[in-house]
């Protein structure tokens, strides 16, 4: 794949070591200090949308970077300045008011992928349209926000129920797919049940949000432009799994944002980098201090790229107690970072209102400072730290055991 012949002077690959690419990624995802006292839309703006699933990281992503309380997040929700909205992959994510209209129509596929599945089942289009209309009206009469089981009560009939047919496509009403196309179109948003992010129980409300005016080719390369800002440089496949674009759609939109294509020490598949930061990369400091941040496993300095593995040093990679971690893109414990790299593993135990840690070797006061601010945070803000929204303490005490028997194991070497 070519893109046009650009005048970025490329740096030496053999300069772009694992170390560089994780201390540089690291400061393009904020996490250095860059942040500190800027807004949750500045900071989705910077980093990336943060992924929801019913899930603490919003609240976590806004705090490491920007010092942000949970107060002041559910406050900024509630004034629709950041909005948990369904877009790339038609996924869920907290992202920021100028990026509303635009992010919603990438996820405009996956909701019309819900006629498909309906449609299969005997449902047309006109049936889904009229349930459209109706769910608008019994909003606006309620004239405050239904959840799902108030709607379809409300709504009756008109809800039609698909069988076990249904329950074998995941559809069991067609109430589903309307709210879906509904969402997509910015004419209704859900509204968190208890104003909190880190659950997954809506309401819905009317919206009448404005259509974005770019086109689908723009709004492609206008995520394609935020992706490789948030990342720093990604691989090609690695864009491809954020965005969900096909081969020729991602190539289009390399090409469209100037991308360019930079080999790296490591070998393999080159990053794609915007020009701009193909330029601030040759001149990028590494940081000669600690710089420790507890981060969700969803955190978007590991989701983005799903490249846990090149965020851990090779000498940590084949630690008995690590397992196949070293070769999942997803991680099982959150992760503790030093300057982008992993440094150890983490999760919250609410019964003894600590965090389980587990420092590959021995925690500097840096790490031990930062794990009781963090501990600190969430018992005064969250009271849990849930990774998604079936997380509890006890589905996640195994892996709370195994992190406390890795840190004595470690302390008695």
């Amino acid at each position: 794949m070519t893109t046009e012949p650009m005048t970025v002077q490329l740096p030496p690959a053999e300069s772009l070591t694992p170390e560089r690419l994780r201390a540089w990624s690291w400061h393009r995802q904020g996490l250095d200090g860059s942040l500190a006292g800027c807004t949750a839309e500045q900071v989705f703006a910077r980093a990336g949308w943060a992924r929801s699933v019913g899930g603490a990281n919003p609240y976590l992503t806004l705090f490491a970077r920007a010092g942000i309380r949970r107060s002041q997040v559910d406050r900024d929700v509630l004034a629709h300045r950041i909005l948990e909205l369904p877009t790339a992959r038609g996924c869920t994510y907290v992202l920021g008011g100028d990026d509303f209209a635009w992010a919603l129509r990438l996820g405009r596929d996956a909701a019309e992928a819900g006629l498909k599945v309906v449609g299969r089942l005997g449902v047309d289009r006109g049936e889904i349209a009229l349930l459209e209309e109706q769910v608008l009206h019994a909003l606006a009469e309620a004239g405050v926000p239904l959840d799902p089981r108030q709607l379809k009560d409300e709504l009756g009939d008109s809800v039609r129920n698909l069988g076990e047919e249904g329950k074998k496509k995941g559809v069991t009403t067609t109430l589903p797919t309307a709210l879906g196309i509904l969402q997509a179109d910015g004419r209704i948003r859900r509204v968190p049940a208890n104003g909190r992010l880190d659950q997954q129980r809506y309401a819905y409300e009317p919206w009448g949000l404005p259509p974005s005016t770019l086109s689908d080719d723009e709004v492609r390369a206008e995520l394609l432009r935020r992706y490789l800002g948030w990342t720093g440089g990604a691989t090609f496949k690695q864009s491809q799994w954020f965005t969900g674009f096909t081969v020729a759609q991602s190539k289009a939109a390399l090409a469209a944002v100037d991308a360019v294509e930079v080999p790296t020490a490591a070998g393999g598949d080159p990053l794609w980098m915007l020009p701009d930061d193909v330029d601030r990369l040759a001149s990028f400091d590494e940081p000669a201090e600690e710089q420790i941040q507890l981060l969700a496993g969803t955190d978007s300095l590991v989701l983005l790229r799903r490249n846990a593995g090149e965020l851990l040093a090779a000498e940590d990679q084949d630690k008995k107690a690590l397992g196949s971690l070293a070769l999942q893109a997803d991680l099982p414990d959150h992760p503790i970072f030093d300057r982008g790299r992993i440094i150890g593993l983490w999760q919250y135990d609410p019964g003894r209102e600590k965090i389980a840690a587990w420092v590959f070797g021995t925690p500097t006061p840096a790490v031990t400072r930062r794990i009781a601010e963090v501990e600190a945070w969430i018992k005064e803000d969250l009271g849990d730290f849930r990774a998604f929204s079936l997380d509890s303490p006890a589905s996640r005490q195994k892996r709370i055991d195994a992190l406390r028997a890795s840190t004595t194991a470690t302390a008695e070497r």
